[in-house]
């Protein structure tokens, strides 16, 4: 059972997963119409993993006995100077989801719940993945200066992502 702390940093945690998902889309409707369909698409691979962090959060609460509490969803922003300020951003906010990953962390050891702990486990591991995954590609798009015949390609290779859940633990 989740005590109500713990139930109180969950919930706030799976709002955030919640919100990143709806900054991925609006990522995605700006890219699209910039005509980058490919980064259009991988920002919509983005709000389904977002969406997924979201369901595991849900579900585990649900599951360690504790409440789910929705909250309204901040409006996020719609426009952008240019492809690399996108990913600037999506970068920044991978770091600050990392830290509210990590501070989650924190309050299960405090509260000392090792079932949380481990279940967080993932969602660290996630992270790093997560902000390797896009430094990458905004050095990419640094390298290119975000536009020309390098900027084609890499759009290209974006359209070629998708979702895949991971498999059942």
């Amino acid at each position: 059972m989740l005590n109500n702390r713990l139930e109180e940093e969950l919930n706030k945690q799976l709002n955030a997963e919640l919100y990143s998902a709806y900054l991925y889309l609006s990522m995605s409707a700006y890219l699209a119409s910039n005509n980058l369909s490919g980064f259009s698409n991988w920002m919509k691979v983005q709000f389904e993993e977002e969406q997924f962090h979201a369901m595991k959060l849900h579900q585990y609460i649900l599951d360690r006995g504790g409440r789910v509490e929705l909250n309204v969803i901040e409006k996020p922003k719609i426009e952008w100077k240019n492809i690399l300020d996108v990913f600037e951003d999506v970068l920044v906010h991978e770091e600050k989801v990392t830290s509210l990953i990590n501070n989650l962390v924190d309050v299960a050891m405090q509260e000392k719940d090792h079932a949380t702990v481990n279940m967080l486990q993932w969602f660290v591991a996630e992270q790093v993945e997560e902000e390797a995954n896009v430094s990458d590609i905004l050095d990419q798009l640094k390298l290119i200066d975000g536009k020309g015949s390098g900027l084609f390609i890499l759009d290209r290779e974006a359209k070629q992502r998708i979702f895949t859940p991971p498999a059942k633990e």
